[in-house]
C-alpha cells in the first residue's frame, strides 16, 4: 500500500475535490458561491503552505484567475450575446412558433423536436453555442405552451452535449483527439502507429447517443424532470391567474374552431358576446391573418366558416357556448400561439381618472376595442366586479372605475400617454424587437459560425467576432449585451478552472488513474476499456473535458498496447466519454441552463445518473458493434 499512498499535494487536492462535490450535492451554498469559495481556498494555500506541509500553494496565485480569461468562459459569454441578438430581431420567436405548430403544446411532442434539432446543430458547432442559441426559443415555447422551462431545458441541454459526439468537430475533445494520437505515434513502433479518425467516424455512435437521450426524456421525463415554477420575473401581473386571485374571476383563454355548418357562421361579435358571457379577443378566418384584440378587431366583425376564435371566459360559459353553436374546442393555442402569448398580450387594470373625457360615456359609445385596442372584460366599481353578460359595455363610466381589459402590451404602452386613463398595470413586457436588423444579425451569426467551422481561429475569438458585430451593427445595445450574460454561470465556470488545474498539476489525476489500473489491469479488454470510460466520466465532472482528454489519452494508448488492444479505439473511448457530463452542473451547457430552468444540483443528480449509465452502456455497445 506504500506504493500507492498519495503525496501530500494529492491528499489536499483530493480533500478539496470531496468538499466541492459535497457543497454541490447538498447545496450548502449556491453553486457559484461554492465554486468561488473553492477558488479562494486554493488561493489561500499559497499563504498556508507551511502549515499544510506544502512547499508552495496548490495553484500559483498568478494563475488563480486565469479562468476569467479562458477560452471556455469567453466563448460562453459570446454565445449568450449572439443568442440575445438573434432573439432581439424576432428570429427566435418565429422558430418557437414553428415548433409549436409542428409539435403542439404537449411535452412528448415538443421535447423530441427541440432536442433533435439542437442535437444535430451541436454536431457541427460547440454544444454550448447550440444550447445558448435555443435558450430563448425554449423560453418562448414555455410561455406559449404553459410548460415549465424546467421540463424543456434539461432535455435540450443534455442532447446538446450528446450532439457533440456525432462528428469529430462537435466537441473540443474530439477536435483534439487526432492531434493527441499523432503525438502519441511519435513514441510508438511502426506496427503500433494509429490512423487518425475521419469527420464522420463517430457518427453512428453519436446518433445512437442522441436518440437514446431523446427516448429517455420522452419515456422517463415525467419521473426525472422537475416541475420548477416559472421564475417570478416572467410572470405577467395581468394574467388570467392574477385576475382570478385578485377579482375572483375564473377566466381562461381558449381556442375554438367554427365548422362550416355551425349556427355561428354569419353572426357578428356583438350578437354573441354579451348573450353567451364570453369575450372574443382574436379571430382567424380561413386563409386570412390573425386579427387580435387591437384596432383591427371590433364588434361588427362577422364570423365565417372554418374560422378560429380566441375566447376569454370561464370554463362553464365556454361549454355552454360550444354546445349551443356546435363548435370544436382546440387543445391549447395553435392559430393564436404567437398573437395571444403572454409576451404579447394579457389582462391589464386601467382606472378612469377625474377629468377624463370618457366620463359619462360607455365602452360601446367610444368603440373602445376598435379605437383604443382594449377589450373590456370586467368593470370594478364600489367593491363590486361586474362581468361580461351584465352589459358592462353599456354602463357609463364614473371617476374611479377600474376596467379590466384584455390588450396587447404595445397598445397598453401607448395608453400610458393618454390622459383619459391611468394605467395600474405597470409590470408588463415592453420588449423592443428590431426586425429591421435581422440581416445584420444573420450575417454576424453566420460569420461566427464560419470562423468556428472553417478556420483555425481560437473559438472565443471567433464567437466574440459575432458578438461584437451584433453590438456595432445596432442589433443590441451594449447594455443589452451585458444583460444577456448570466454572470453566475461565468463565475461558476471561471472559478472551477483553477481546481481542474490543481487536479492536473498536483498529480491527483494521474494517481487516481494508476489506482484504477491496479484494480482492473488483469481483467478482459472490454472491462479495461469500460474502466477508462468511467474514469474519463469522473474526471470530466471535476475538471475541463479538454484537460481530462489530454491527460487520459496517452494513458489509454499505453494501456491498450499493454493489453494487446487497439490504441486508437481506447483513445476514442476517452474523447467520447468526456462528453458524459450530466451528474453535476459543471459542464458549460449544464451551467448555462441551471439558472433559467430553476434547477438545483439534486435535479441534475436525479436525471443525470440514469443518463450517465445509458451513455456508457450505449457507447460501449456501439463501439463493440462498429469496431
Amino acid at each position: 500500500m506504500t506504493q500507492v499512498a498519495p503525496s501530500i499535494e494529492v491528499a489536499w487536492v483530493s480533500a478539496l475535490l470531496i468538499l466541492t462535490i459535497y457543497l454541490f450535492s447538498f447545496e450548502i451554498l449556491s453553486v457559484d458561491e461554492a465554486a468561488i469559495s473553492i477558488m479562494v481556498l486554493l488561493g489561500l494555500t499559497s499563504l498556508l503552505a507551511p502549515v499544510m506541509g506544502l512547499e508552495q500553494g496548490l495553484v500559483p496565485t498568478e494563475h488563480l484567475f486565469d479562468g476569467f480569461s479562458s477560452n471556455a468562459v469567453m466563448s460562453i459569454i459570446a454565445v449568450m450575446i449572439i443568442g440575445a441578438g438573434l432573439d432581439k430581431t424576432g428570429i427566435m420567436s418565429k422558430v418557437a412558433v414553428f415548433i409549436l405548430k409542428v409539435g403542439g403544446t404537449t411535452e412528448k411532442r415538443i421535447i423530441p423536436i427541440i432536442s433533435g434539432t439542437v442535437g444535430i446543430i451541436s454536431s457541427f458547432m460547440q454544444n454550448v453555442g447550440a444550447a445558448a442559441l435555443f435558450l430563448p426559443v425554449v423560453s418562448r415555447i414555455s410561455a406559449r405552451s404553459g410548460l415549465p422551462m424546467s421540463r424543456l431545458l434539461m432535455p435540450m441541454g443534455f442532447t446538446a452535449i450528446l450532439g457533440g459526439t456525432v462528428t469529430m468537430v462537435g466537441s473540443s475533445p474530439l477536435i483534439l483527439l487526432n492531434d493527441l494520437m499523432l503525438a502519441s505515434n511519435t513514441a510508438l513502433s511502426a506496427d503500433q502507429q494509429m490512423e487518425t479518425w475521419g469527420l464522420f467516424s463517430v457518427t453512428p455512435i453519436g446518433l445512437a447517443l442522441v436518440l437514446t437521450g431523446i427516448i429517455y426524456f420522452v419515456v422517463a421525463g415525467k419521473y426525472v424532470l422537475p416541475s420548477t415554477p416559472t421564475d417570478s420575473k416572467t410572470k405577467i401581473a395581468g394574467s388570467a391567474k392574477y385576475l382570478e386571485e385578485v377579482y375572483g374571476v375564473d377566466y381562461s383563454l381558449f381556442e375554438v374552431n367554427v365548422p362550416a355548418d355551425s349556427p355561428l357562421v354569419g353572426k357578428i361579435l356583438d350578437d354573441i358576446e354579451t348573450k353567451n358571457k364570453i369575450r372574443i379577443i382574436a379571430i382567424k378566418s380561413a386563409g386570412a391573418s390573425v386579427r387580435a384584440s387591437s384596432g383591427d378587431l371590433s364588434r361588427d366583425i362577422d364570423i365565417t366558416e372554418n374560422a378560429s376564435l380566441g375566447i376569454l371566459c370561464s370554463p362553464g360559459h365556454l361549454k355552454d357556448f360550444v354546445d349551443a353553436y356546435e363548435l370544436v374546442i382546440q387543445k391549447g393555442l395553435r392559430a393564436f400561439s404567437e398573437a395571444l402569448s403572454s409576451s404579447q398580450v394579457g389582462i391589464a387594470e386601467i382606472v378612469i381618472p377625474p377629468g377624463s373625457s370618457l366620463l359619462g360615456k360607455s365602452a360601446r359609445d367610444v368603440w373602445m376595442r376598435k379605437i383604443y385596442g382594449i377589450a373590456l372584460v370586467a368593470l370594478h366599481r364600489g367593491g363590486e366586479t361586474m362581468l361580461e353578460g351584465e352589459h358592462i359595455r353599456d354602463i357609463p363610466f364614473q371617476a374611479g372605475d377600474t376596467l379590466l381589459v384584455h390588450t396587447t402590451w404595445k397598445a397598453l404602452a401607448y395608453l400610458e400617454k393618454d390622459k383619459n386613463f391611468v394605467i395600474v398595470t405597470t409590470e408588463y413586457p415592453r420588449e423592443e424587437t428590431r426586425p429591421n436588423k435581422v440581416g445584420w444579425a444573420g450575417f454576424f451569426f453566420g460569420l461566427a459560425l464560419f470562423l468556428v467551422l472553417f478556420t483555425d481561429l481560437r473559438l472565443s475569438v471567433a464567437l466574440l467576432t459575432g458578438a461584437i458585430g451584433m453590438v456595432l451593427s445596432g442589433v443590441l445595445k451594449i447594455e443589452e449585451a451585458y444583460d444577456a450574460v448570466s454572470w453566475s454561470t461565468v463565475f461558476l465556470l471561471a472559478s472551477l478552472i483553477p481546481l481542474g488545474l490543481a487536479v492536473e498539476t498536483s498529480g491527483t489525476a494521474k494517481w487516481i488513474a494508476e489506482q484504477t489500473l491496479l484494480v482492473v489491469g488483469d481483467m478482459p479488454v472490454w472491462v479495461i476499456q469500460s474502466s477508462i470510460a468511467i474514469l474519463a466520466t469522473f474526471f470530466t465532472l471535476v475538471m475541463s473535458n479538454v484537460g481530462a482528454t489530454v491527460l487520459l489519452v496517452p494513458l489509454a494508448v499505453n494501456i491498450a498496447i499493454g493489453v494487446d488492444a487497439d490504441p486508437a479505439i481506447f483513445a476514442l473511448t476517452v474523447a467520447l466519454a468526456t462528453s458524459n457530463s450530466f451528474l453535476l452542473p459543471t459542464h458549460q451547457v449544464n451551467a448555462l441552463i441551471m439558472g433559467p430552468g430553476g434547477y438545483r444540483v439534486p435535479d441534475f443528480i436525479k436525471a443525470g445518473t440514469i443518463m450517465t449509465i445509458l451513455f456508457l452502456t450505449v457507447m460501449m455497445v456501439m463501439m463493440a458493434i462498429i469496431f
